[in-house]
Order: C-alpha cells, then sequence, then structure tokens
C-alpha cells in the first residue's frame, strides 16, 4: 500500500491567462481568442472555416492589454509584468482595471451593502 501526500497549490486566474497567453507551444485556446485587427488577420479568420488555416492567437501581437473590471491589487500588476518578462520579453504589458485594490479596498468590496443584486429574471 502506497500512499502519496500531494500538496495542494493555489495558482491564481489572472496567471493562467497570462500564461496561456505567452505560452511556447500554443494550443488553440478555447476562452481566449485574438480579435482580427487588420485584413489579413480576417483573411486568416475567414478561410479557417474551409481549410486548415492557423488561427492568430492572442500571444502573436507585441502589445498584450489586461482590463481587469472591479479591480486590481499592485501584487497582480506586478505578478502579470513579471510573466511577460520572463516568457515574452519582446512583448509590452499594458494592466487596466476600474480600481487600484488594498487589501482594505478589497475585503469592503466584498463585504459591501449596496452591492447590485441580480435583477429576479436572472
Amino acid at each position: 500500500l502506497v500512499i502519496l501526500f500531494v500538496q495542494a497549490s493555489y495558482k491564481p486566474l489572472l496567471k493562467q491567462v497570462v500564461e496561456e497567453i505567452c505560452s511556447a507551444d500554443r494550443p488553440d485556446s478555447l476562452d481566449i481568442e485574438h480579435v482580427s485587427s487588420g485584413l489579413t488577420d480576417l483573411l486568416k479568420t475567414g478561410f479557417s472555416m474551409f481549410m486548415k488555416v492557423n488561427r492568430p492567437h492572442p500571444g502573436d501581437h507585441p502589445l498584450l492589454i489586461i482590463f481587469m473590471v472591479g479591480g486590481v491589487t499592485v501584487s497582480e500588476v506586478k505578478m502579470v509584468k513579471d510573466l511577460v518578462a520572463i516568457r515574452k520579453p519582446s512583448t509590452q504589458v499594458i494592466v487596466l482595471s476600474s480600481a487600484l485594490l488594498t487589501p482594505q479596498g478589497a475585503i469592503e468590496q466584498l463585504f459591501a451593502a449596496d452591492h447590485p443584486q441580480p435583477g429576479p429574471d436572472i
């Protein structure tokens, strides 16, 4: 009888997304998609319906813009900048957010009494 203990680990969602964008093997992601910005990308996307054409990957572009709705912490911004610097050093990254969160601000948002509530049809 062999019992293995594996320590649980936590990987933030933002880190998972950035790693997927910057991965070297670049599998086709089901959740992340490159938005066509020019005629070449538009043709690649259109022809991919008829023949095997590699769709553009979000990591192909030299500028990565990440917008976090609800807020971002300084440590999350640093984590993103460090990951991109290690995995894709030629890529410029811009992290935007609706708020810059402090630990106290995050807790206040979490337990605020004036949260928007979902409507009855949701």
